[in-house]
């Protein structure tokens, strides 16, 4: 047993002695179903922090000759559900576990990466397998393939962070393609292919694409866009999350808001875990993924001058959608040329949500809507930090009941580019209205066309549980006036919305007119107790 080839189970042991870990073992189940066919090949990548080395560590574990993991799995989900079946592969193949990241970090120069990585694993493999390996070989796939010949033994291999390369060289083509050639090697080649019985590979980005071609066209993809079968096994599920919920006295209904947002067909939301964990460490509703090394790419992505891109952010920024095509991305993060390569990034990142069934990405909760605008705040896109700081404005003047203010920052909001182009109706006054008041979401649940009283009231800003800021509740109108929409929200009592909500508090009741003959919006506000509007 060595460091690289059959490793103990000590790194998934020291997982499970956390007492935190959640059961993923039915992976195995999967992997098994696939090995030595045509689907043995597996490449699963998904976010940072979203459990991709405790997979592949479990998997090491699980398959690797120089363990000893019977005790460990005996009473995980794999061991219960698969009863005897469990036992078949246990401990069964000869394994080779690459954690991708100190070759890449630890490598003297980027050019050594490759060719060290290789003579490193074949030294172990001289090891244990004595006499197998030809003197002077140097590549390994020429030494799996020795071994097999002499042996007849076949290998299963884990690769951890398999795109550390592409995310951490990413200048520099020709060790990109040097690493791509011994890959192909590994898993193309009709020699390989016997000696291999499967393989497991975890990464953020998928596979690297070559105008519309995989690299490894063998391997089968479970990614971000399309998780497949493999999608139980992405981030946390919601009955997992409740069970933490009630494990460690914690309100559901607040962690959701915060963390919840990603959700795959057939299994329904997805949590970050490693959100979640830190969640229970600190007992702290907060953002943690400024711990993460992608935070500085977010904002980089978003400084990039793209079509499209400014108004996209800022409509998600406000709680929309973007429809997106995701088949140009290149799979890299050098190879962007539209917003919608950008988009599709930040998904494979973690930063935005996909539909699969719409094709739209949209900023998934509040963890990650915070670092959307920390990173614009602090970006060199000096448009979309003035949107944010003209939101932070308005949100200000409306809780002084600073009339004018309100009226000249929401004509600011349309006359700026992310106003609606055709802006000639009410519908596209809403619009400019919800981007104006995008900051609002750091203090207010949005609602739109909520039914109360005696009609539908058109936006409800709704305090979340933890803001002391007063209700907003906004009705629109388009050539009339605000006194006309003041008058409207009390005959119809729009203001029992607040009933279904249990809300008791202070009220804001605004009316907001634009005016097509002046060409101005105008704007009244008028302060009320839950209960004298009620």
């Amino acid at each position: 047993m060595g460091v690289y080839v059959n490793p103990t189970a000590d790194g998934f042991a020291e997982i499970l002695r956390t007492g935190q870990y959640i059961d993923k073992s039915e992976l195995i189940a999967y992997t098994n179903s696939v090995l030595c066919t045509s689907r043995k090949l597996t490449c699963s990548s998904r976010p940072r922090r979203f459990g991709k080395s405790f997979a592949a560590k479990m998997l090491a574990a699980y398959y690797s000759k120089g363990a000893d993991a019977k005790s460990i799995f005996k009473d995980l989900q794999i061991a219960k559900k698969t009863g005897a079946e469990f036992e078949k592969y246990l401990n069964q193949f000869d394994t080779v576990y690459l954690d991708m990241t100190p070759f890449v970090t630890l490598a003297e120069t980027a050019d050594k990466i490759v060719s060290d990585m290789q003579r490193e694993v074949i030294e172990e493999l001289e090891e244990e397998f004595p006499g197998c390996v030809r003197k002077g070989t140097k590549t390994l796939y020429k030494a799996f393939v020795q071994i097999h010949a002499k042996t007849g033994r076949r290998f299963f291999i884990v690769i951890d962070e398999w795109d550390m390369v592409f995310r951490e060289v990413k200048g520099n083509g020709e060790v990109q393609k040097e690493y791509i050639n011994l890959l192909r090697s590994l898993f193309k080649s009709g020699q390989t292919s016997q000696a291999v019985a499967g393989a497991y590979m975890t990464g953020i980005l998928p596979i690297k694409k070559y105008g519309s071609q995989s690299a490894l066209t063998d391997f089968k993809e479970f990614t971000m866009l399309k998780p497949g079968p493999l999608a139980a096994f992405i981030g946390f599920t919601e009955e997992e999350v409740r069970k933490l919920c009630r494990t460690y006295e914690l309100e559901f209904s607040e962690v959701q808001r915060w963390y919840d947002g990603y959700r795959f067909e057939n299994i329904g939301h997805v949590y970050c875990p490693n959100s979640i964990m830190e969640l229970i460490a600190y007992k702290d509703f907060d953002s943690y993924w400024t711990k993460t090394e992608t935070y500085e790419s977010l904002r980089d992505y978003i400084d990039l001058n793209y079509d499209g891109l400014k108004d996209g952010i800022v409509d998600m920024l406000g709680g929309k959608r973007c429809k997106i095509d995701t088949g140009t991305f290149q799979n890299d993060m050098t190879s962007l040329s539209s917003r919608d390569d950008i988009f599709t990034l930040l998904v494979h990142l973690g930063y935005l949500a996909y539909d699969s069934g719409c094709e739209e990405v949209f900023i998934p909760n509040e963890e990650v809507r915070k670092e959307f605008v920390r990173a614009v705040r602090e970006g060199r896109r000096t448009e979309l930090a003035k949107a944010v700081k003209m939101s932070d404005k308005l949100l200000y003047a409306t809780w002084q009941k600073d009339e004018k203010t309100v009226a000249e920052m929401i004509e600011s909001v349309h006359l700026s580019k992310a106003a609606a182009r055709n802006y000639n109706n009410e519908q596209a006054l809403r619009y400019v209205v919800i981007m104006a008041y995008l900051s609002g979401m750091d203090h207010y649940l949005r609602f739109e066309e909520i039914a109360g009283g005696r009609g539908y009231s058109d936006i409800l800003f709704l305090p979340r549980r933890t803001s002391s800021k007063p209700a907003l509740l906004v009705e629109l109108k388009w050539n009339k006036s605000v006194e006309k929409a003041i008058t409207q929200i009390k005959e119809k009592k729009y203001a029992q919305i607040l009933k279904q909500f249990e809300y008791e508090g202070k009220l804001l009741i605004i009316g907001i007119n634009y005016s097509t003959r002046t060409a101005k919006h105008t704007c009244k506000i008028e302060e009320y107790l839950h209960t004298d509007i009620l």
